[in-house]
């Protein structure tokens, strides 16, 4: 007997209906046993409409207790007749507590259990009831004891009639609201024995496998679920938990399947952009914030998400635009203030930034803070950091940085990989080694430290030392990015042999779409430096299969091209959608500088390169490049600046990074530059260029 809707017009005319049958049938003299189990139901839901039918008259007409007696003795009925309907018994449990007799119900449940203790009703009505009073989980106000007592009632339900569904589903419920996973997982395992595709089942089974941090099995229960009969209900609960793991690519795949079934939901919406502006598909999250903009123009968040879309594509008209509007939302908030930041370095002004940062520091500042104003100060000092170290103001950098763990000592070993990785930006390798020393003594069982320290080492040669201490951190956690950590130092080792079994192992730890991406792509640059230029684009070609924004890979595999001098139009539409997918990226625009001298167009090529520098100011390649260009324009003087700038920044270059074949190279040209440079120089004034 399927549980109809609470209705009363409903009710009244399936009273009727029921009502009409049982006094016009006549019964058999001998029935067959189907025949009484078929009749019994039909007298069970005649029963249970008028049960339902004197509940709902009971409800209008103030509880009044010649209804609420007939609802129940009606609904007692129904039960006896069709044991297998759970949903009987909640109803009763309804009414009870909508008249206000719960003790009432249970002092009559009990007495029903002295009687006959295998009374499963009496149970599965006791049960509820307690279940009823247990309180609200969610707001962490539970009644232990009536938990504990609504737990046992279900209990003795299942080991009575293991078959019954409902009451396994229940005992899921109530173990989950008492933290016992283990018993939870039981519970909704027996669900699962009997009706292998029961959603809530899988959709509770997948919860308890979240709160113990099981997040691969959560997925795969939610997976059935979705697989089978998808609503927008189970595909957030999926992607929210793609989310969790921070695979925004299929996140951002549930995400649309939930908001094509429910096109009007704003929450779905804004889950699907936030995590198609993750996977860096910025027109895709353009289109919806502005749709979602549109729907709610008072949104302060939507307008900063906005201005960050525009500034990452290079509008900045734009940009600032949505970042006034969001000003104005919020006139007193920091976060617009924050984001500001971000566009004063993209205009070039990172002085700006950096005024804008200090004076939420100063009118921030206490002597005591809470919680939430150290995170939020912490926030602030780590931005001011970041920019001075984008400034090339790394002293100030290692300032801000220090500040970081006396407002919470626990921040500390972040804060030391943020100064480690400052001195190794300002290519002070002996003054980053200080630092990695103490703070690996200082922390010696923090991951995040290690990782600093191994990759450190790495960058001063010592490659077997780096990998040893990268090995150490293998335990079965996070072996996926700690065998990716390997292949970088061995990469810096250019042990590439090292370097590819260590990408093999990550590729076996790696299970979603975005980590397969990324060791591809990291094989796909090891190739290129071992000259393997058809193995390395078949890779590189494969991570664009996979998604074909991905601008890293439309960067590599068109600089690849264009270095080699083969291709060459190809490889500028290549790099141009870069570009256009990230125009403030230095590395990039110094592809596209590098393409366009290949093709000779020497001034597009110069105005790149110089926007490159402003990015990436110390990279020896930048200007190489540039004193290429400029040696092609004739520009004799400035080629040779370039080089020696070229020349000086290999000389503070980490020994890993540093290509003695490459750096031979410009110090040919810086030759055969000075040599011609002094030849004319001896030229009579009227034969000089």
């Amino acid at each position: 007997m399927n549980r109809p809707a609470r209705n009363l017009s409903a009710a009244l005319c399936l009273a009727a209906v029921f009502s009409g049958l049982a006094w016009s049938q006549t019964p058999s003299p001998t029935p067959s046993a189907a025949d009484s189990k078929a009749s019994d139901k039909a007298t069970a839901y005649y029963n249970f409409a008028m049960g339902h039918l004197y509940a709902e008259l009971a409800g209008a007409f103030g509880n009044r207790s010649d209804y609420t007696n007939k609802a129940i003795d009606f609904y007692r009925q129904a039960m006896k007749l069709d044991p297998s309907a759970s949903f009987l018994s909640e109803e009763l449990t309804d009414l009870y507590i909508q008249a206000g007799r719960i003790k009432d119900a249970v002092t009559e449940a009990e007495d029903l259990l002295k009687q006959d203790p295998n009374n499963l009703d009496a149970r599965r009505l006791l049960g509820r009831i307690y279940a009823r009073l247990i309180g609200d989980p969610q707001q962490t106000r539970v009644n232990e004891d009536m938990l504990r007592r609504a737990i046992e009632q279900f209990q003795k339900v299942t080991e009575g009639d293991p078959k019954d569904v409902e009451s396994w589903l229940m005992l899921g419920r109530l173990q989950r609201i008492n933290h016992n996973s283990v018993e939870a997982e039981k519970d909704y395992k027996k669900v699962l024995d009997q009706d292998a595709g029961n959603e809530e089942a899988l959709t509770g089974l997948a919860m308890v496998y979240s709160e113990v941090g099981d997040t691969k099995n959560a997925i795969e229960m939610l997976r059935q679920v979705t697989g089978k009969d998808p609503n927008p209900r189970t595909l957030s609960a999926l992607a929210s938990f793609y989310d969790q793991t921070r695979d925004f690519a299929s996140a951002a795949d549930i995400w649309k399947q939930a908001l094509q079934m429910d096109p009007e939901n704003t929450r779905i919406k804004r889950a699907l952009a936030q995590d198609v502006f993750f996977t860096d598909h910025f027109d895709e999250a353009l289109k919806l914030y502005n749709e979602i903009a549109a729907a709610d123009p008072h949104d302060m968040q939507t307008q900063l998400r906005l201005s960050e879309i525009y500034r990452q594509k290079g509008d900045l008209t734009k940009a600032r635009a949505a970042l006034n509007k969001a000003k104005e939302l919020d006139k007193d908030g920091l976060e617009a203030r924050f984001e500001e930041t971000y566009f004063f370095e993209a205009e070039g002004k990172p002085d700006e930034a950096i005024a804008t940062l200090r004076t939420m520091l100063n009118d921030s500042a206490k002597k005591n803070y809470t919680e939430s104003e150290k995170n939020t100060r912490i926030m602030l000092l780590e931005r001011l950091g970041g920019i001075y170290r984008n400034a090339n103001r790394y002293s100030e950098a290692v300032e801000a940085f220090r500040q970081i763990p006396q407002l919470d000592p626990a921040a500390g070993p972040r804060a030391s990989v943020e100064i480690i990785d400052t001195w190794r930006s300002a290519k002070d390798l002996n003054k980053a080694k200080e630092e990695g020393d103490a703070a690996l003594k200082k922390f010696p069982k923090e991951r995040m430290v290690r990782l600093a320290h191994a990759s450190l080492l790495a960058d001063l040669g010592k490659t077997d030392e780096a990998a040893a201490e990268l090995r150490a951190l293998l335990d079965g956690e996070k072996d996926r990015e700690t065998q990716l950590a390997i292949a970088q130092v061995y990469e810096k080792g250019k042990r590439f042999t090292e370097m590819g079994a260590a990408l093999d192992a990550a590729e076996k730890l790696s299970e979603t779409k975005q980590d397969k991406e990324t060791v591809m792509f990291m094989r796909g640059a090891m190739l290129e430096r071992m000259k393997q230029y058809d193995a390395a684009e078949a890779e590189f070609r494969k991570v664009l299969n996979a998604d074909p924004e991905n601008a890293g890979a439309l960067n590599y595999l068109g600089y690849m091209l264009a270095d080699r001098n083969e291709r060459l139009d190809e490889a500028q539409k290549l790099i141009s959608k870069a570009v256009e997918l990230d125009p403030q990226n230095g590395a990039y625009l110094d592809s596209l500088g590098w393409v366009f001298f290949r093709q000779n167009r020497l001034e597009e090529a110069a105005n790149y390169l110089q926007k490159a520098l402003q990015k990436i100011s110390t990279d020896p390649t930048v200007h190489d490049h540039l004193g290429d260009v400029y040696f092609q324009q004739g520009k004799l003087r400035d080629a040779i600046a370039q080089w020696q700038s070229s020349l000086k920044a290999y000389e503070s270059t980490a020994q890993s990074d540093v290509d003695p074949t490459e750096m031979a190279k410009v110090s040919k040209k810086l030759e055969t530059a000075r040599v011609r440079v002094a030849r004319e120089e001896s030229l009579p004034k009227d034969k000089q260029q």
